[in-house]
């Protein structure tokens, strides 16, 4: 565990958002070995199929995920302040909350997934692949919430390698997994979903069997473990609008896939491709605004208000140069990139349009989640989901139903420089008025 309410501001967030940073990119490569995998071994209708499928499971957990996000923010603010106590009740009850959720969401997700995909116009040859795929992934949401929660609540508390460590081996999982289910056993789509699934479950059960050996604080116990009540509420107030904005963003992602999936399967499998490669590269923008959120917590949890505005400008140059660095690898290396996932002409030109397009804005999207990290760590959740929702309902998506109807599948991808230009304006706005100071739930 990591104290980051003293020492200097920008190494204190460095070594906490590095190992965050890389433990993502492993668990990224999720996905992108799965459809590295089956674009290469199924064909590009397979890889269309996998694509189609993210943004509905993106829409099945955002909602609990950010709900869950607020009770992170509480053992962050409570751990500031030294209140163990606590910081255990509201672990106990982020655990129950969760268990009950995947539940939920798993018979939803079971329930209304063909209705999904007609309703987002999605092809009809590609469909059965595209449910396969889909039905395997949403019978393992338990451990996907239980392995996540437990990274976010060791996050909350300042460590950020333990977290890494455990995505690492379940990545390599992962991999070793994809190519035994589907190039040895020929499991098809399904063999990549499984893969994902069991890595993700061994990974949940080690790091479970490990920190109750060895963690002072989190001891999994499902016996002992009590809901508190008011911890929840608490946590409610605060991840409420976070849940809000995850459900409207991943709603919005799912609208957007409708649109792309007027394009052909063609657009579909590069589009699907392309934000496998975005996804790694923003994830810079997004760590550093993670571990500036719980630096942001903590200082405020220990009265220390004077380290935020140092610690934003330093989350500001560090994040900022990675982004641009790797804008510059994006558009030099964009279309060997595509070819790793196809061989397909077509569908490497129309990513690497994407990723040309989508790049030069990398730097503009890493200041947006810079500012959005104080926000939320002090609690303010209810601000950001305003401007995700100004940004994306309001101008992503109507510019990518005009730009498309004039400029082809094009007008989808200028459409998110747009809205993160947007988003900024508003976040930086809101950030110069301190109102967000006057949230922080644990008082002096």
């Amino acid at each position: 565990m990591q104290d980051l309410t003293a020492g200097k501001e920008w190494k204190r967030i460095l070594r906490f958002a590095l190992p965050m940073l890389l433990g993502n990119v492993f668990q990224q490569l999720y996905n992108i070995v799965d459809s590295i995998i089956v674009g290469n071994v199924l064909g590009k209708e397979a890889l269309a199929a996998v694509g189609a499928s993210f943004p509905i499971i993106f829409l099945l957990i955002s909602f609990i995920i950010g709900i869950a996000s607020g009770t992170t923010i509480l053992i962050a603010q409570y751990y500031g302040s030294r209140d163990i106590d606590q910081v255990k009740r509201a672990i106990d009850t982020l655990y129950i909350f969760l268990f009950f959720a995947s539940l939920f969401v798993t018979a939803i997700g079971l329930g209304i997934n063909r209705s999904l995909f007609r309703l987002l116009s999605l092809p009809e040859e590609l469909l059965p692949e595209a449910l396969k795929y889909l039905n395997v992934y949403v019978l393992g949401i338990l451990v996907f919430f239980g392995f996540n929660g437990t990274s976010a609540i060791l996050r909350g508390l300042g460590d950020s390698k333990t977290p890494m460590y455990f995505l690492i081996i379940s990545t390599l999982t992962n991999i070793g997994l994809d190519m035994l289910f589907i190039m040895v056993f020929g499991w098809g789509i399904e063999g990549a979903a499984w893969a994902t699934v069991v890595s993700q479950g061994g990974a949940f059960v080690t790091a479970v069997l490990y920190l109750n050996r060895t963690h002072r604080i989190i001891r999994f116990s499902i016996p002992k473990m009590r809901f508190h009540r008011q911890i929840f509420w608490q946590g409610i107030r605060i991840g409420l609008p976070a849940g809000m904005q995850t459900i409207f963003f991943s709603l919005g992602m799912t609208f957007l896939m409708g649109i792309v999936n007027r394009f052909g399967t063609n657009v579909i499998a590069a589009y699907a491709a392309a934000v496998r490669l975005d996804s790694i590269a923003s994830l810079p923008a997004m760590n550093f605004g993670m571990a500036l959120s719980v630096f942001v917590g903590q200082n405020l949890g220990a009265n220390k208000p004077e380290r935020i505005k140092r610690g934003l400008v330093s989350t500001v140059m560090m994040s900022g140069t990675i982004s641009v660095t790797v804008t510059l690898v994006m558009m030099l290396f964009g279309k060997n990139l595509m070819s790793i996932f196809t061989n397909d002409p077509e569908v490497i030109r129309i990513g690497r349009e994407y990723l040309l397009i989508i790049s030069a804005f990398y730097l503009v999207f890493s200041l947006m989640f810079s500012l959005n990290g104080v926000l939320r760590g002090a609690g303010d959740t209810l601000v950001p989901m305003f401007i995700t929702l100004l940004s994306l309902w309001v101008i992503r998506i109507p510019a990518s139903i005009f730009l498309s109807n004039h400029i082809g599948e094009t007008g989808i991808w200028w459409s998110a420089p747009l809205a993160w230009i947007i988003g900024l304006a508003a976040s930086y706005i809101y950030y110069l008025s301190g109102k967000w100071k006057a949230k922080v739930v644990v008082k002096q």
